[in-house]
């Protein structure tokens, strides 16, 4: 079966690119995506770099994790079973090095090495924006940004209401249930509000199969097959309050309280063998109770000068607390030293502003300009049983400007330069010191046809080193590295759209995105020599590779397949020369996803099918990764699912649908996998387990 997809995805994109030399979403000439028109339905639209889903087909998932959302997306993953360790990964790049932010504030919090550096409901997002790569000065980071946008009363409302609500339960049979209220309306002409919750209560779920295996597939003594280490609650609050100011002018002010707690695993990420060889070597607990909130408070103003201009500016401050209390540690005598509560506390503040001016003239301009500011904050208390309270606290503040101007020479054709100033601060136990950088970028666009666009771009990199990790100690252990130096390169892109109705086809989407990412004096944070042990500059990280898709729409039948490939080698310094051609960790085989949706309007149903296809990966030099045995296996995973919405009781909707209906055993590449030898528990199998086959039904009503 794998590999008639292959030969039917390639053989069409080939036909499409040859006949059509192409590239999707022209409608909009800075947008280089496939669109899915969006149905007003209570779900997420997904919109990328490389292709759109909209909030229709997203709704069918009843997603209650990201990677629901976003692994069918070319060249997005993400890794982590667990509730904590949301980790998105784009082009095997992990989320410290993208840009990640809900409704403008800054998410990146590097909280923990064994949890994602996100955590965010998605029963709550009205859309989730993808950059795969950065291609834009607007953009920090070296890999990309997502953007999360949560509901809006505004949007939600139907013509003629003044106020409305939506209610929610999902029941899924491997082990979680959630229910949410929604609540919104008008309360003035110029003043409206929404107020979310969300409550899910998970279980234990069970791995494919039913069985818990180690690395030689043979069944893990203790085992039932269910991954324990999962069972809490996660509470997510939001409040929204938006005002009209006036005509062009609107402010919205937004609050969200978001808390996951339960009796964890020790280390969400390594899976339920390596914490039971763990657990038993120490004699120590299992699980531990676990805490996890986050405050975000946002004011997000909008303003429209003239006929011209558009300025949109965002105040926010982002709280993030990981709490555990470790006095189980007091029955492992080796360890009762560390028996205690350990608590981490990550802030960031910061100021966003992005103004857009468009000029016509004899040459079109679009231009872009703004500035931003992020404070990031860390504190680290470790409140032990027996012996002195430790602490420690470090900070970082970054700030850039930058301008962006879309010039278009005639009507068919655009040149795009920017300029970015970056400028970066950093006081921690690696480095105090001041990093800045003028970085550009240009890119070129032609667009022959109604149908078609084309484009290359470049654009320089740049990325100040991190304060360190919070719940390790914010730095306490870190060793000394002044002479540490930013990160900096290049990413270059090719890419080819074409959308427009062809051979029968209501429309035919394919496009292609060719990539070169060069990262120079890649930082990594476990490096190693016989004098040193720390985070430091080991070489120049280079990745390569290419997303690509292709679709169609025939009266109520919409098909869309992708294939992604990212490959990352590491050119080593001298004294790193045991690294040299190492990969990123979290790089996976070639990976492939087919989507089928079928409206069947005679009967109120809308039909889903999904399939992912993730290729093996042989074992290899990288960096963090199993240390005995790294490579990755494939596997493929089926969803199917159907949703009905009866005419006769408007607001209704009824959605059921199985995820992993085949019951594969399988990991996310993008996690924890392989094996590592340990010199005190022997061989660790750190596979970080996916739930197994999921029957899921939801009902919700929304007035």
């Amino acid at each position: 079966m794998k590999n008639v997809i292959v030969g039917v995805g390639l053989l069409s994109m080939g036909t499409g690119l040859f006949a059509h030399a192409e590239q999707t979403s022209v409608v909009e000439p800075s947008e280089e995506v496939s669109t899915l028109e969006p149905v007003a339905v209570w779900g997420t639209e997904v919109k990328s770099s490389s292709m759109r889903l909209d909030d229709e087909a997203m709704a069918l998932k009843q997603a209650d994790h990201i990677s629901d959302l976003l692994r069918v997306i070319p060249g997005v993953d993400v890794g982590g079973a667990h509730s904590l360790n949301q980790r998105i990964t784009i082009r095997s790049m992990d989320d410290k090095d993208l840009r990640i932010s809900i409704d403008g504030a800054n998410q990146n919090t590097y909280m923990y090495h064994h949890m994602g550096n996100l955590q965010i409901n998605a029963n709550i997002l009205k859309s989730a924006e993808i950059e795969v790569g950065n291609n834009s000065v607007i953009n920090g980071g070296l890999g990309g940004v997502v953007r999360f946008e949560t509901k809006e009363a505004k949007e939600l409302l139907r013509p003629g209401q003044r106020t409305g609500a939506h209610v929610q339960a999902t029941h899924a049979e491997n082990n979680f249930n959630s229910y949410s209220a929604t609540g919104y309306g008008q309360l003035t002409e110029s003043l409206d509000f929404l107020a979310y919750y969300n409550l899910i209560e998970r279980g234990n779920f069970e791995v494919g199969g039913g069985q818990i295996k180690d690395a030689n597939g043979q069944v893990v003594p203790g085992t039932d097959g269910k991954v324990r280490g999962l069972e809490g609650e996660l509470d997510d609050a939001l409040i929204k309050f938006g005002w009209d100011v006036s005509q062009g002018q609107r402010l919205a002010l937004g609050y969200e309280a978001y808390e996951d707690k339960g009796d964890y695993s020790y280390r969400p990420d390594m899976g339920l063998a390596t914490d039971l060889a763990i657990a038993n070597g120490l004699n120590a607990p299992l699980t531990y109770p676990t805490e996890f909130t986050r405050d975000t408070i946002t004011l997000n103003h909008e303003l429209e000068v003239g006929e011209n201009t558009f300025v949109k500016t965002t105040l926010f401050r982002n709280e993030s607390q990981l709490w555990r209390d470790e006095t189980g540690f007091l029955q492992s005598p080796p360890f009762a030293d560390s028996a205690g509560y350990i608590k981490g506390n990550a802030d960031n503040t910061g100021l966003n502003l992005l103004a857009n001016t468009v000029i016509d003239g004899r040459l079109s301009h679009d231009l872009k300009y703004g500035i931003e500011y992020i404070q990031y904050d860390t504190d680290f208390e470790a409140d032990y049983l027996v012996g002195p309270t430790e602490t420690s606290s470090e900070e970082a503040k970054g700030s850039a400007l930058y301008v962006e101007d879309r010039i278009g020479l005639t009507q068919t054709f655009a040149v795009i330069p920017g300029l970015r100033y970056n400028h970066h601060d950093i006081d921690s136990k690696v480095v105090s010191d001041t990093f800045e950088d003028l970085t550009g970028a240009l890119a070129i666009e032609y667009e022959p046809t109604q149908s078609l666009l084309l484009r290359a771009s470049s654009t320089q990199l740049f990325k100040g080193p991190e304060i360190g990790e919070v719940f390790v100690g914010a730095g306490l252990y870190d060793t000394p590295n002044p002479d540490i130096q930013a990160e900096t390169g290049f990413n270059h892109e090719l890419s080819a759209a074409f959308q427009d109705a062809l051979l029968g086809a209501d429309r035919v989407k394919t496009g292609l995105t060719l990539f070169q990412t060069d990262i120079n004096d890649y930082i990594y944070d476990y490096a190693e020599t016989d004098t040193f042990s720390g985070k430091d500059n080991i070489g120049d990280m280079q990745i390569r590779g290419f997303e690509a898709f292709i679709g169609f729409d025939i009266d109520q039948v919409s098909v869309l397949y992708t294939y992604s490939n990212a490959r990352s080698e590491l050119s080593a310094f001298a004294e790193y020369a045991s690294l040299e051609g190492a990969r990123l960790d979290r790089e996976q085989g070639d990976s492939q996803s087919l989507l089928v949706d079928y409206a069947i309007p005679a009967a109120d149903l809308a039909l889903h099918w999904d399939v992912l296809l993730v290729d093996d990966l042989a074992a290899g030099t990288d960096l963090d990764g199993a240390t005995k045995d790294n490579r990755k296996e494939g596997y493929v995973v089926h969803n199917i699912s159907a949703r009905w919405s009866p005419e006769s009781v408007s607001g209704l909707t009824l959605t059921a649908g199985i995820d992993n209906l085949f019951d594969e055993y399988y990991a996310s590449q993008s996690s924890r996998t392989g094996v590592s030898a340990h010199p005190r528990f022997g061989d660790l199998y750190l596979l970080d387990y996916e739930p197994g086959r999921n029957v899921k039904v939801t009902l919700a009503y929304q007035l």
